[in-house]
C-alpha cells in the first residue's frame, strides 16, 4: 500500500471525526461525505466499500426498527411506561434504577441494540408525563445496555465473534463475565444516583398525575398487540437459538419484521418512514471509514504494535489488550477492531505455550465496555441519540463524553482488578 493512500485515509478519518465531535455538521452528512472521499481518492474501490459494511448490524437495526414501529401503534409502550412508573410511586430516581437493571438484563438475553429500541420509547413517555428532560433517563440506559450485553455470548456482536473463534459457549461467557458485570452495573447505578439525585425532583401534582393514570386505557389495538407480542417472542427465541439454527441475528430480525408486516396489515409506507434512516446511513458510512483504515493496514499496524509492546508477558498482554481495546472501541467501531485482534491472539496461542483464555476475556470486556466511552462507540449509543433527536432532544458528542468516558474508565479499572485477581 502506497504511503499516499495511508496518509490520505488517516487524514480523512481524523478530519471527519473532528467534525463529528465539533457537531458543526450533522454526523450522518459528514460521515457519508468522508466515505465518498475514500472512493474519490481511490483509497478503496466501490466493491471494497460494500464489503466493509456489516449487513448483520444494518439488517438487525432495520428489522427491529420495523417491529418496534408496529408495536408502537398498539399503545404497548405507554402501558408499560405507566405500569413501571406507578410501581415505584412516580419516583424519577427509582424509575432510572429499575429501567437500568431491566435494560442490562434484556441486553444480556437479547442484544443491546434491540433492547434500546424497545426501552427508549417507554422512557420517553414517562419523561413527557413527568415533564422532565429525557437525557438523565436515557444516558444510564445506554451505558446499562452495553454493560449488560458484555455478560453473554449473544449480548454484543464482538462476543459472538470471540465465542466462535475461541470455541467458547454461552455458559462460558456467563460464568467468566457475568460476575464482574453485576459489580460494574451496581457501581454505575450508584454513580448516576450521585450525579442526578438532586436534579430529579417532581412536585406532588405530577406524582399524583402518574398514580391517577389508567394503563389499560393506553392499549389502542389489542388484536395488533397480540400479533406483535407473538412475533416479538418468536424473534427473541430466534436470537437465543440463532447460532444453533445457523441464522445470523440480522436474518432473525428481518424474518420477524417481514412476518409482522404481513400479518399486521399496517401501511408499509408509514412503517418505513419511521425507521431511523439517518442512523442507518451513519453506521453504513462509519463502516466504510473504518474499512478505509483497514484497507491501508492502519488497524493491523496498531494491533500488532500492541502485541509487540508486551514482549510475550501474559500479564502485560492482558492489561494492554483490555485497555487498548477499550480506548480503541470508544472511538472506532469495535467489530473491525475485534476482527483484527482475533487472528493475532490465535497466532500467539500457536506460537507459545501460554494459555490465551484470559486474553479472550480481556478483549471481550475491553471491546464491549469501551463502547460506552463516546457517543459513536457502540450501536446502542447512536440509536438512542437518534431517537432523542427525533423527540426534540439533542445528546451531543461532548455532553455524552463528559459522563460516558469517565464511567467507561471506572468499568475498565474494575475489569482490570477482576482479571488480575481471578486470571493472573
Amino acid at each position: 500500500m502506497e504511503l499516499y493512500h495511508v496518509v490520505t485515509a488517516i487524514g480523512i478519518f481524523i478530519i471527519i471525526y473532528g467534525v463529528i465531535i465539533s457537531e458543526k455538521i450533522h454526523r450522518t452528512t459528514i460521515a457519508v461525505f468522508g466515505a465518498v472521499m475514500l472512493l474519490l481518492f481511490k483509497i478503496i474501490t466501490q466493491e471494497q466499500a460494500i464489503d466493509t459494511i456489516d449487513f448483520n448490524t444494518i439488517g438487525l437495526l432495520i428489522g427491529m426498527m420495523i417491529i418496534v414501529s408496529i408495536l408502537r401503534r398498539t399503545g404497548a409502550f405507554e402501558y408499560l411506561a405507566i405500569k413501571a412508573a406507578k410501581s415505584v410511586k412516580g419516583d424519577p430516581w427509582k424509575i432510572i434504577a429499575v429501567f437500568s437493571i431491566f435494560t442490562a438484563l434484556a441486553s444480556a438475553l437479547l442484544d443491546n441494540v434491540t433492547t434500546i429500541l424497545l426501552i427508549v420509547p417507554i422512557t420517553l413517555v414517562i419523561t413527557d408525563t413527568l415533564e422532565l428532560s429525557p437525557i438523565p433517563f436515557v444516558l444510564p440506559l445506554i451505558l446499562a445496555s452495553n454493560i449488560g450485553g458484555t455478560a453473554t455470548l449473544i449480548g454484543d456482536p464482538p462476543n459472538i465473534m470471540i465465542g466462535s473463534a475461541a470455541g467458547l459457549g454461552f455458559v462460558d461467557f456467563i460464568v467468566n463475565l457475568a460476575p464482574i458485570i453485576v459489580v460494574i452495573l451496581a457501581v454505575v447505578i450508584l454513580i448516576f444516583r450521585m450525579i442526578y439525585k438532586k436534579q430529579l425532583t417532581i412536585t406532588e401534582d405530577k406524582r399524583a398525575k402518574i398514580m391517577a393514570m389508567d394503563e389499560n386505557l393506553a392499549i389502542r389495538d389489542a388484536v395488533l398487540l397480540k400479533k406483535g407480542l407473538i412475533v416479538l417472542a418468536l424473534t427473541m427465541v430466534g436470537f437465543v437459538l440463532h447460532q444453533y439454527l445457523n441464522f445470523e441475528s440480522a436474518s432473525v430480525a428481518l424474518i420477524g419484521a417481514g412476518l409482522l408486516l404481513l400479518i399486521s396489515k399496517v401501511e408499509v409506507e408509514d412503517v418505513l418512514l419511521e425507521i431511523e434512516w439517518p442512523t442507518i446511513f451513519f453506521f453504513t458510512a462509519l463502516f466504510i471509514l473504518v474499512g478505509g483504515l483497514e484497507a491501508v493496514g492502519v488497524i493491523d499496524f496498531l494491533a500488532q504494535g500492541l502485541l509487540n509492546l508486551t514482549g510475550g508477558d501474559l500479564f502485560f498482554m492482558v492489561i494492554l489488550i483490555l485497555w487498548g481495546s477499550a480506548i480503541a472501541s470508544a472511538f472506532l467501531d469495535n467489530i473491525p477492531f475485534v476482527a483484527t485482534m482475533i487472528p493475532l491472539i490465535k497466532s500467539m496461542a500457536a506460537m507459545s505455550a501460554i494459555s490465551v483464555t484470559p486474553l479472550w476475556w480481556a478483549l471481550a470486556l475491553g471491546a464491549c465496555l469501551g463502547g460506552n466511552g463516546t457517543l459513536v462507540g457502540a450501536s446502542a449509543n447512536v440509536i438512542a441519540s437518534g431517537m432523542l433527536e427525533k423527540h426534540g432532544q439533542k445528546l451531543g458528542f461532548m455532553s455524552y463524553l463528559k459522563t460516558g468516558f469517565p464511567i467507561m474508565l471506572v468499568s475498565i479499572v474494575l475489569s482490570t482488578i477482576y482479571l488480575i485477581v481471578f486470571y493472573l
